[in-house]
């Protein structure tokens, strides 16, 4: 192995490499009734299987997830599926477990029935994708669908005994569900723009579809040691928040005069996994957009190599770079591609083109003249059956028959011709939908919660609406603003990274054990260029208080900015949290 290793690092190596041993591990411990024994992996990628089994140094316990992999393989199990579906029958935990491998999650207690999330890679569909999509939550389903902080579509209230038809009517489409769900690579997420923006300096499309179809066609690459996550921003109007994801490809312009060929490179970031407070980190390296898969391969590999399968919770990218160090988790990634990285310094980057906070709402000029993308605004990404089915109608007739999905659970139709704005956007209106939001309602973002997700500590999505309904006519906020509630550590909705951060937490009342929904608020966090994880302002709110609470924080933000054009993030980090509360506590609630 090359490069300079200290013993620290050494020790954590030969501790993952005793994985290497764990068929004769199991065999052993099998014979032995071992708690650590698995069942010896067997069918067309039983020697890549046996390679992952890890028994860590000092004999920690494969997860549970780990065993369940391994006892039979998600993607061998198709015919218990479908037997489960015929008989109507909910999961077992280990079932529950692989049938998200197909992108199903049986999410009881909260709903007796599945989920189903899709793959979309760069969050692009056709008009009729869509619609056969609205078709499918109707027949299948519970006659909306929600779309995702991951650009993403997912299909809610489904029956035990409609989950087959489900997933192979999307596949009907053109469409998949597979490996959207447990431990293996999500959806890819790109700029939502990509070959319309103005500003843009790389069209993401053709890198996330690559790297979506490597993911689908390589059986290697499921089963990871935790989910993983890849992004591609192009640098147009609309933020990716690349820097959340385990591998974040940033478009940048390479100057001359650098050692290396000047042009547009994607900026390297690796690690990101917000819901612990940590960006993707640069490191120096620039990658040529054909080398993207390539890249993503190697480090996902190396991942695969030493991701801990025993502690779930330090199961992510980012601790195996915080075991190793950056540069010697870099060495093993090099190793991997058999070359190095071309690494140039900051100063042979030129500045990126800054994002539109509201690009994602409202009508925006394309490149093409004359042409203009519509941002829909849809409530905390809810949109029902009939809306899907006349937003496609309206793509189909009046646009360029697309439909764009953004990380802001809104989507876009493009290719609206200056001719064609007014129509289309009465026709968007004429759905119950809007194109223009308040600075408030455009970034306000939530997971589904406690409502329909067995993590959830608060009904996210009831307590955000409230907030909206709450706020929106008391404070008149008139610069960009993120208000993010999510409901668990898992962060789906990113609280750590918006102006206002909301976490549920379930809150004691009274002097027993009852409990009801809550959250602790945050505020002051950021991404892209103002990436930073927000400060605690309030612990323990009771949701049905949380709306007045937020309402006094931005007025005493309206109160007390340098300037009116000071924004909330500026002013958030101007004080520490006790600040903010007690400017907070000094407004009035009306």
């Amino acid at each position: 192995m090359s490069g300079d290793f200290n013993p620290e690092q050494k020790r954590y190596l030969e501790g993952l490499a005793a994985g290497l041993q764990i068929a004769k591990a199991a065999r052993d411990g099998a014979r032995s009734g071992s708690s650590n024994a698995v069942a010896e992996p067997t069918g067309p990628d039983a020697a890549h299987l046996r390679a992952q089994n890890r028994v860590v140094a000092g004999g920690g316990k494969l997860a549970d997830q780990e065993k369940f992999k391994r006892e039979l393989h998600p993607f061998d199990a198709y015919d218990r599926l479908k037997a489960q579906a015929a008989a109507d029958e909910a999961p077992k935990p280990p079932d529950n477990f692989r049938w998200r491998f197909f992108g199903l999650f049986y999410v009881a207690p909260n709903q007796t029935s599945y989920m189903c999330r899709l793959r979309i890679p760069n969050g692009i569909l056709t008009h009729w994708q869509f619609a056969g999509l609205a078709d499918l939550a109707a027949r299948y389903g519970g006659d909306y669908a929600h779309v995702t902080t991951r650009a993403n579509l997912q299909v809610r209230e489904i029956p035990p005994k409609h989950a087959v038809a489900l997933i192979e009517g999307i596949q009907d489409l053109g469409l998949c569900s597979r490996g959207s769900g447990a431990d293996n690579i999500r959806n890819v997420t790109g700029t939502p723009t990509a070959g319309i923006d103005p500003q843009e300096l790389l069209d993401t499309r053709s890198y996330a579809r690559e790297w979506h179809y490597h993911i689908l066609n390589d059986r290697s690459l499921t089963g990871l040691p935790r989910k993983f996550n890849v992004a591609f921003d192009g640098a147009g109007k609309i933020a990716v928040l690349e820097d959340t994801n385990d591998i974040a490809f940033a478009a940048v312009e390479v100057k001359d005069g650098f050692g290396v060929e000047p042009g547009v490179w994607f900026k390297l970031g690796i690690g990101g996994i917000t819901g612990h407070k940590d960006f993707a980190r640069e490191c120096g390296i620039v990658v040529k957009p054909a080398d993207a898969t390539k890249v993503s391969d190697a480090i996902v590999r190396v991942f695969i190599d030493l991701g801990d399968r025993t502690n779930r919770l330090k199961a992510r990218l980012k601790y195996v770079i915080d075991g190793l160090g950056m540069e010697k988790f870099l060495v093993l990634v090099e190793e991997k591609m058999g070359h190095a990285f071309t690494r140039v310094p900051a100063e042979a980057l030129a500045p990126r083109p800054v994002f539109e906070r509201m690009g994602h709402i409202g009508v925006h000029k394309q490149k093409q003249d004359g042409l203009n993308w519509i941002g829909v605004s849809l409530p905390l990404g809810k949109v029902s059956c009939e809306q899907m089915r006349g937003l496609a109608r309206i793509a189909r007739d009046l646009g360029d028959g697309e439909i764009r999905l953004t990380v802001w659970q809104n989507l876009l139709i493009p290719g609206i011709s200056d001719a064609n704005i007014m129509q289309a956007t009465a026709a968007i209106e004429a759905l119950g939908l809007a194109t223009k939001a308040s600075e408030l309602r455009a970034g306000l973002i939530a997971c589904t919660g406690r409502a329909g997700c067995k993590f959830g500590n608060a009904d996210t999505k009831r307590t955000a609406a409230a907030v909206g309904d709450w706020c929106e006519p008391r404070v008149p906020v008139d610069t960009p603003l993120n208000i993010h509630l999510t409901g668990c550590h898992h962060s789906c909705a990113q609280h750590y990274i918006s102006d206002i951060g909301m976490i549920g937490a379930r809150v004691s009342v009274g002097d027993g054990d009852d409990t009801v929904d809550g959250y602790h608020l945050f505020a002051g966090g950021g991404f892209g260029p103002d990436a930073d994880v927000g400060q605690e302002v309030y612990h323990d709110l009771k949701a049905e208080e949380a709306p007045a609470f937020v309402e006094r924080l931005l007025k005493a933000y309206m109160s007390n900015r340098a300037s009116p054009g000071e924004t909330f993030l500026s002013f958030a980090r101007r004080h520490d949290g006790e600040s903010l509360r007690k400017l907070a506590d000094a407004e009035v609630s009306t």
